[in-house]
């Protein structure tokens, strides 16, 4: 199983084309949804708008240097998740992140690079599932353990809301994968192979085409507001009080 290209055996139901096909859909969905998104909340608009009154109220200028310095610290400190305080939310995070990124690169290798009757290297399906299993260690840690409601206001863990689309869609979406993979290389592409690969397929889709009502689209937010802001606190334009180490408490 972990040697195993599970999409070069797609080729009984599905032609090579057409998982590529897919992959470009889904990705065109993100952007298609960020731009929504963005539109929808008037994010473009708050931030031109935030970054003409930063440049107004500068006390100094950034050189080119001083910028490209802020935005590697961002991308740092989103590297090891730095903006959360607390090191189970940290860890939890991590585990999903870098999951996510190993089983979606590993996919699209396989997927346009090893159709069927092409060898794939074995680190590529040991990489997709080793992807997949840190994604669901972290998400479901943070799905039973550390969301705000469930740690801090002791809600059932099953209360779903729309916020939980997020990380409900990824955990269903990587469990049915996971178990296609493995029906697929025990018992081959049977009935029951089938349905579970339609069930990975619907809730992979859910999970993409969701982008303007989940949380997909902060992960881009988030680091755009953290620059800006670090912009601002170093031109010296920033309206934001400092916090205070004693009486700040962070639930992250």
């Amino acid at each position: 199983m972990f040697t195993n290209n599970p999409f070069a055996g797609l080729t009984d139901l599905l032609p090579p084309l057409a998982m590529q096909v897919y992959i470009v859909l889904m990705a065109l969905a993100v952007v298609a949804g960020t731009l929504f998104d963005v539109a929808h909340k008037g994010s473009a608009k708050f931030f031109a708008q935030r970054r003409a009154k930063s440049n107004a109220a500068a006390q100094r200028q950034l050189s080119g240097g001083d910028t490209l310095s802020i935005a590697v610290g961002v991308i740092a400190e989103a590297a090891v998740s730095g903006e959360f305080s607390k090191w189970p939310r940290r860890a939890s995070h991590l585990l999903m992140m870098y999951g996510f990124f190993a089983y979606l690169i590993t996919t699209v290798v396989m997927v346009f690079g090893y159709p069927a009757g092409t060898a794939t290297p074995a680190a590529l399906p040991m990489l997709w599932t080793v992807g997949a299993l840190m994604v669901l260690a972290g998400g479901l840690w943070f799905f039973f353990f550390l969301r705000v409601n469930v740690a801090y206001d002791g809600a059932s863990p099953f209360h779903l809301g729309r916020a939980d689309l997020f990380i409900g869609s990824v955990l269903v979406s990587i469990a049915f994968a996971l178990i296609w993979h493995y029906l697929q290389a025990t018992i081959g592409n049977s009935i029951s192979t089938r349905i579970v690969f339609g069930i990975y397929i619907f809730f992979t889709t859910l999970l993409f085409v969701s982008v303007p009502w989940s949380k997909f689209a902060h992960m881009f937010f988030k680091p755009a507001v953290r620059f800006q802001r670090r912009v601002e606190e170093a031109n010296g334009s920033s309206d934001l009080p400092s916090p205070s180490t004693e009486n700040f408490i962070v639930r992250s």
